[in-house]
């Protein structure tokens, strides 16, 4: 069995730069508390988003197992709209309704959870066996659970916590387990 230990990024800063936010104070002390909900497992692999708060939620868990951190560009949180929504509520709501829609600068979760599912699949198969931690976004990390099981869907992302850790379990590339790990 492989198990893919998605980790979604504690409480972040807000500012405009996707790339570079960073985790706030309560987010920093969230991600000290993610070995301890992960452990007595023994992580193997760490892989992340490019992001820089998915890379600070995990880097505790990287450090404690001796680990580098993998990046991979397309595990970055879904590209909503290509400038602030009016409305975010509005706009992610509708991306949720109809799959298949994007706003202007923005991907559909057609688009967005395929370039997540290439990463999975990629990790299935080069990691086969061995548990990895996957730093991540909550959009994104929904988007991957909805494709192997529909009850992940927008009701589901709008409950996940800041920071949320779900423990995917695979027979080669079939789903056959979910578990929180988190509270």
């Amino acid at each position: 069995m492989t198990n893919l230990y998605f980790i979604r990024h504690a409480h972040s800063t807000y500012t405009p730069d996707e790339l570079e936010r960073p985790l706030s104070e309560k987010g920093m002390q969230d991600a000290e508390k993610i070995l301890a909900a992960i452990k007595p497992d023994i992580i193997e692999v760490a892989v992340s988003s490019p992001y820089k708060r998915a890379i600070q939620t995990i880097e505790g868990v990287a450090e404690y197992f001796n680990l580098d951190i993998e990046i991979f560009e397309d595990l970055k949180e879904r590209t909503l709209t290509g400038k602030p929504a009016e409305d975010f509520t509005a706009a992610i709501t509708k991306v949720w309704e109809d799959s298949n829609f994007a706003w202007e600068g923005g991907e559909s979760n057609m688009e967005a959870q395929a370039r997540g599912i290439k990463v999975v699949h990629h990790l299935l198969e080069k990691y086969e066996g061995k548990n990895v931690a996957i730093g991540t976004h909550g959009n994104i990390m929904v988007l991957i659970m909805n494709h192997f099981d529909k009850q992940y869907d927008f009701s589901f992302w709008n409950g996940l916590d800041m920071p949320d850790i779900y423990k995917l379990t695979f027979d080669r590339d079939v789903l056959v387990g979910v578990r929180r790990l988190w509270n």
